[in-house]
């Protein structure tokens, strides 16, 4: 009677079991969603004040690591620990942090990546409001670029329900910014991949002509090698037909592949087991365009770390993979990593100062 009674509790329990992981899993495949292809992004509170071309300007980039990156932080997903963010004031904190780190910079553009505006990981702070209060001298646009159901995954921690974007401002009118949709995985390895995308925002000149800004942040994590290489091929035709439009094209944010083609020559930590960011395919820079990576052989510094274990110079894995492509019309005057010692991202910013040519 007994053996009857343990048995029929441990079929209920498996039952149970069953039901809950089927149940999660027809959960996460309805909720699974891609944003439309293009989309009409909303410019937040424009300045007025129009840009000319016979300026020089300053540009900072910054994958902000959704506010979490601490110098200490380990990631579950790069061989880490942590899914969250150390906690809500933590988060606060750091974000407030970089506000003041950027506006020390000069900039008169900036392009952020990884921010959050509702995501259990950072405790559901508003980042970009956090951001757009802070920066108050810069209009914004916001693309959605990971809307995720609720991932049951560390167990201990669940990663939880994302809502993050790419975030670009600027101290000059834009007319307009659009959203565009690049290519992902189409197995189960979408369910982990944000949804990848682009953002072309527009800055009219008062003598003519337009500056246009890229903001992207391209696929890691990717099992097919073919979706990185689709996605740098449809950024760069799209840079390049504004460029031929005889538009000024500037590209920055996290290209997710090693922009130096061999990082560890120039910062001394071999990643041969880390495959996930390979040396750039430079076939798609032509006469229009061309990568710009940012770096000084003077005084050289990685734009990322690599979050398995909390960083310690010259023993993590660095290597550059944020930078910036510009049209052949854009003069760059200086392009570098800013060394913040990856206080407060795995990402250090990048910045780059242009002119523009004479039309």
């Amino acid at each position: 009677m007994k053996k009857h009674i343990v048995l029929k509790v441990a079929l209920i329990l498996l039952a149970a079991v069953v039901l809950t992981i089927g149940g999660y899993l027809l959960y996460a495949v309805t909720a699974y969603h891609r944003l439309p292809d293009t989309m009409e992004l909303d410019i937040v509170s424009d300045t007025g004040e129009t840009a000319r071309s016979d300026a020089e300007y300053t540009l900072v980039s910054w994958n902000i690591g959704f506010g979490a990156y601490t110098d200490d932080y380990t990631f579950f997903m790069d061989g880490g620990k942590s899914s969250r963010a150390a906690s809500r004031e933590s988060v606060i904190k750091n974000i407030s942090d970089m506000a003041d780190r950027i506006k020390s910079y000069g900039a008169d553009f900036v392009l952020i990546q990884e921010v959050d505006c509702d995501a259990t990981r950072t405790y559901h702070v508003d980042e970009k409001q956090l951001l757009s209060d802070a920066l108050n001298g810069f209009g914004s646009v916001f693309a959605i670029n990971y809307d995720s159901p609720y991932l049951f995954y560390p167990l201990n921690e669940p990663h939880g329900k994302s809502l993050a974007g790419l975030m670009t401002l600027s101290k000059y009118s834009m007319s307009g910014s659009t959203r565009i949709s690049l290519p992902v995985e189409t197995g189960f390895s979408k369910f982990l991949d944000l949804d990848r995308c682009y953002s072309v925002t527009r800055v009219p000149l008062g003598d003519g002509g337009e500056i246009c800004l890229y903001n992207v942040h391209l696929s890691a994590y990717t099992t097919d090698g073919t979706i990185a290489t689709e996605q740098l091929k449809l950024l760069t035709e799209a840079m390049t037909s504004d460029a031929e439009s005889g538009c000024y094209v500037i590209c920055a944010g996290d290209f997710n592949k090693d922009l130096l083609g061999d990082s560890s020559e120039y910062f001394g930590v071999k990643g041969d087991e880390y495959t996930w960011a390979q040396p750039i395919d430079t076939s798609f820079f032509d006469r229009r365009l061309r990568l710009v990576a940012p770096f000084d052989e003077q005084s050289p510094v990685a734009s990322c770390r690599l979050p398995d274990k909390p960083y310690e110079k010259g023993v993590s894995f660095v290597l550059t993979v944020d930078g910036f492509i510009v049209s052949d019309n854009v003069t760059v005057i200086e392009s570098r990593v800013i060394d913040e010692a990856f206080k407060y991202s795995d990402h250090n910013p990048v910045i780059i100062r242009f002119k523009l040519a004479e039309r």
